[in-house]
């Protein structure tokens, strides 16, 4: 009986601690990345192609701008710094960089093309 006792005190611990480490996870579900895609007027670019690259990794994701112009990446990383930039009809924008330490959950980062 005193073993079952103790077995059964060591899985409330462990399932304790399980539920800590899952509540702990999803308190912090990543960040957001969300910006907009222009020529030099601040017109919006349709169909513009954003890329956003994890420079730990090289990891690469991409994104179709609707009519807008806006993208969005949800569920980044915290820890890690990202690069992004976007291309229409050849050009190409700037690359940013979204940095491990800038701690806002929520980053913008407009990104400009020239097509002249």
């Amino acid at each position: 009986m005193k073993r079952l006792a103790v077995m059964l005190g060591l899985l409330v611990v462990v399932l304790a601690g399980v539920s800590w480490s899952y509540a702990k996870d999803n308190d912090n579900p990543g960040r957001l990345l969300v910006g907009r895609v222009s020529d030099r007027n601040d017109s919006p670019l349709p169909n513009a192609m954003v890329y956003l690259a994890n420079t730990r990794t090289r990891a690469l994701k991409t994104f179709i701008v609707g009519s807008d112009g806006t993208y969005r990446f949800p569920a980044l990383s915290p820890n890690v710094d990202y690069e992004v930039y976007a291309q229409y009809k050849g050009k190409k924008s700037d690359t940013k960089t979204m940095s491990q330490f800038d701690t806002r959950p929520e980053v913008t980062i407009n990104l400009r093309i020239n097509l002249d």
